[in-house]
């Protein structure tokens, strides 16, 4: 269970950020030693940012079907850091397969395709046999 962090500058106990996505993510995961989480905490902009990395088997478990998982994760956290007066966001990089560099790396966060859908996901195919 993720723990909460005393802020040092006052007395108000602070969200364990990175604790709290290890606590959500751990349970898709394989392998969970692999995973990897990074939180920054910009108190002067109000923004948390986590990143996280995993072996890049466990990708489509971790996303979930149309992105439903990875969107729940980002609500749940979006919904804490909102509550202590800060604006989240959570990026997931590195070693996934498949990657276009072919050595499985991205330089640049993997992001959903949920978020900008409506969480949706992509839109099935209409029949021809029935109208829109």
């Amino acid at each position: 269970m993720p723990e909460f962090v005393t802020q040092p500058s006052s007395n108000m106990i602070a969200p364990d950020y990175a604790g709290l996505v290890r606590f959500l993510v751990e349970p898709f995961l394989e392998t969970p030693e692999s995973l990897r989480v990074d939180c920054e905490v910009s108190r002067s902009k109000a923004k948390i940012w986590v990143r996280l990395a995993f072996d890049g088997s466990d990708k489509g478990r971790v996303f979930g079907r149309g992105g439903r998982n990875i969107q729940a994760i980002r609500t749940v956290l979006e919904g804490v850091a909102r509550s202590a007066g800060y604006a989240a966001h959570l990026d997931i990089y590195g070693g996934f397969p498949n990657s276009r560099d072919g050595d499985g790396h991205h330089d640049a966060p993997e992001r959903s395709n949920s978020r900008r859908s409506g969480g949706r996901g992509t839109p099935r195919p209409r029949s021809r046999n029935h109208p829109a």
